[in-house]
Formats: C-alpha cells, structure tokens, sequence
C-alpha cells in the first residue's frame, strides 16, 4: 500500500469515526433528520476541509470526493436506525470521536507531508484535522468545545500527529507509523477520561489586602 492510498484510507475510516460521534450527539439533542445529516457531514468533513484548504490541496477532499459524502450518510443511517444498539455502547460520542481524533491526526499529518510541507506545517495541520469537526460539533450543539476546556484533547492530536511526522522522518514504514501514532493518540485521550486526567488551570490570586480609608 503506497503512501496516498494509506492515508486516503485512514482519512475515510476518521471520516465516518467522526461521522458516528457527530450523529449520536445530533440525536442525543434530539434534532430533526436534515439537522442530523448537516451535523453528521460537518463533524465528519470540517476538519479535513479546513486541512485542505491551509495546505494548498484544493478543492478539498471532503468537498470534491463523493467517498466522503457517503461515508458522513451511511454513518448517519446507521445511527439513526440502529440508535439503540449504538447509544448503549459506553459514551459512545467519546469513544467514535477519540478513534477520529487518533485517526484525522495521523492522515491530516501525513498528507501535509505527501504535499512537501514541513515537519512542523504537517504536525499543526494533523491537529487541525483532528479537533475541527469536534469544535464545529460542539459550537453547533452549543456546547464548550472540548480544546478550550480542561481536557487532554488537542494535546492527544498533537501526540499523534508528532509521532507520524517523527517515525516518517526517522524512515519507518508508512503502514507501522500509522498504526503506532493512532494508537498513541487514542490511548492518551482514552487514558485521559478513564484517569480524570486534565490540563492545569491557573487562577489569578485574589489581594488579601485592602488598602484602609
């Protein structure tokens, strides 16, 4: 498998990860079918697009390739109408979106690369892949977006990300660099929730002291 199938491949399989996520919490909200499917196709395609966009490759991905439309439905389908199956899974919108976040951190990463940009444009754009359509997501559910809070999530997508661009550079298989970053990544953000593990927060101190009258 060459280097554009692996990450096409990798791009599809976040595709409808992110699909799944964005369609269980479009149900959760209890929207009508249009909104699922809008929801579903943002969530799916709005990282990739914006990738797509900052690195040259145009028109994107998520815009010009069916694949990626059908992909965002069947995900909605499926969801729709095996939502019960799906909804008992243990947060299911967690668990889909951090397999979408290892998996658009990597091929985000790797296409940057496939397009002869730098180590550090690749990394930056590997997280923008993963984290975008959960922010499009959270912002359209009206929900804070998971990077501006406390949570280890851009920071996973950093990891993964770092880990494709590094093991390429040190000249390792296309195929075990993905496999290894995705991972790395997945088990950060899994590890994250499951540990209650989160960024530190700082807080202005408050004067004790009131100047007297």
């Amino acid at each position: 498998m060459n280097v554009h199938t692996a990450y096409t491949v990798l791009d599809l399989v976040g595709t409808f990860a992110f699909a799944i996520s964005g369609a269980v919490a479009a149900r959760q909200k209890r929207l009508d079918l249009f909104g699922i499917v809008c929801v579903t196709f943002l969530v799916a395609c709005g990282g990739g697009i914006i990738r797509d966009i900052c690195i040259g490759a145009v028109p994107p991905a998520g815009l010009s390739n069916w694949r990626y439309l059908a992909v965002s439905l069947a995900a909605a389908a499926i969801t729709i109408v095996a939502y019960a199956p799906v909804r008992r899974l243990r947060q299911p919108v967690l668990f889909f979106d951090a397999i979408g976040l290892g998996l658009f951190a990597v091929s985000g990463a790797d296409k940057a690369l496939a397009y002869n940009h730098s180590a550090e444009l690749a990394i930056l754009m590997g997280m923008v892949s993963a984290v975008g359509g959960g922010v499009l997501r959270d912002v359209l559910l009206s929900r804070v977006p998971a990077i501006l809070e406390r949570e280890i999530y851009a920071s996973a997508a950093l990891l993964g990300a770092a880990l494709e661009v590094g093991l390429t550079e040190a000249g390792w298989s296309s195929i075990w660099t993905a496999w290894v970053a995705t991972i790395g990544c997945v088990l950060l953000r899994l590890s994250s929730l499951y540990f209650g593990w989160r960024l530190p927060v700082f807080h202005a101190r408050e004067s004790g002291n009131r100047s007297e009258q």
